[in-house]
């Protein structure tokens, strides 16, 4: 019994559906308590399942773990009982064979029960696991989910830059230090001699490519940096296409839903819906409206595609604005949610703007995209 349950809650575990420890342990519960077929299935479906989509999966793994055993082994056990039994019994000849009584359960009528089915507009959506992994350039239409979970990547990458600030403000012991303010004691270790915290203040600056291109992901991008905030110094967002436009004011909203609503309306109000991209006056707008130092941080989401920007001899403009960029602040990131096979491919402007001295990272998924703004 014991090896089923575990062997199930591993087979979950492999398809993407959680199983606990205390679920496995209350379907060990369950499993001793009912041995018919379809009972168990439905008992154990309610311990493991938070997801009604996941059900013809689990019925799935269900049928594969148990089909196969189709004693149970309270049964087995009845039947090495009752084997035991008879071989006592042959030198016991007064003795009488009573078998056992079989309990009869009835079985419930699932017609009657009422079930409410979930909204006809959410029952195609992707779990967790697959929308962490699905291509950030398919992600194209609104689900309350994707939102739910931008918004948890976003306070995950703020506990992480939190704790790591923390970390960096303990002062670890100063050997060299140490060493030198215990000469006077004859070099014997009395005092303890820490280093100072490092105080980084970095000016946090994130564009976003609101072009036709990339309008879908300048808004899991702005989810994702609306909830760790809080966790950067002097965060400022701008959104861009031919030009730039400073959207921090929805930063200060109570909630995602005003931030993203009013962020909407200062891109309609500055005609910025579905525009295209020339990156060469853009940059150059954000360069008049940030002052950008040595503490600066600029972090660009972009396809790195200048559609209707100048060129130079074949090169782009834009690249120029980028090279003043990065001399001027502490670093350039370019986040490319495109595959590495289209970088450089037409009117991809990637190795000129690597030229120029940013970095340009793929980011493909949810999931790498929260981990590098993690990281900075």
């Amino acid at each position: 019994m014991m090896d089923d349950i575990i062997k199930l809650s591993g087979r979950l575990r492999e398809n993407g559906i959680p199983a606990s420890i205390r679920s496995t342990e209350n379907a060990c519960k369950a499993f001793d308590l009912l041995k018919d077929d379809e009972l168990l299935r439905e008992a154990l479906a309610s311990v493991y399942l938070k997801d009604e989509r996941q059900r013809e999966k689990f019925n799935e793994i269900f049928d594969s773990v148990f089909k196969k055993n189709p004693k149970t082994s309270e049964e087995d056990d009845t039947d090495s009982k009752t084997s035991l039994t008879t071989k006592t019994l042959k030198t016991r000849s007064s003795a009488k064979i009573q078998k056992p009584q079989k309990v009869k359960v009835e079985k419930i009528d699932f017609n009657s029960v009422k079930y409410v089915p979930p909204l006809e507009e959410n029952k195609d959506r992707f779990n967790e696991s697959e929308m962490l992994q699905q291509d950030i350039m398919n992600l194209n239409r609104f689900e309350p989910e994707l939102l739910d979970l931008c918004q948890k990547l976003g306070r995950k990458i703020a506990n992480k830059r939190v704790r790591r600030q923390k970390q960096s403000k303990n002062m670890k012991p100063d050997i060299r230090r140490t060493i030198r303010k215990n000469l006077k004691y004859g070099g014997t270790l009395i005092e303890l001699a820490r280093s100072r915290p490092k105080i980084k203040k970095s000016n946090h600056f994130f564009l976003t490519d609101v072009s036709g291109s990339c309008d879908w992901i300048s808004n899991w991008f702005f989810c994702m940096v609306y909830a760790a905030q809080n966790s950067f110094y002097n965060a400022k967002t701008f959104d861009f296409d031919n030009k730039t436009l400073e959207t921090t004011s929805a930063l200060d909203e109570p909630n995602l839903a005003d931030a993203f609503i009013k962020a909407r309306d200062l891109r309609q109000k500055n005609l910025m819906l579905h525009g295209t991209s020339n990156m060469y006056t853009a940059f150059k707008s954000f360069i008049k409206q940030a002052n950008l130092n040595n503490k600066s941080l600029v972090l660009i989401l972009t396809d790195c595609r200048d559609w209707a920007g100048p060129k130079s001899s074949g090169n782009p403009r834009s690249a120029e604005v980028i090279e003043y960029m990065a001399d001027r602040s502490k670093r350039v990131l370019v986040l490319n949610p495109e595959p590495r096979d289209k970088w450089n491919v037409v009117d991809s402007c990637v190795s000129h703007y690597e030229d120029a001295g940013a970095g340009v990272f793929e980011v493909r998924n949810l999931r790498q995209l929260a981990d590098f703004i993690a990281k900075i």
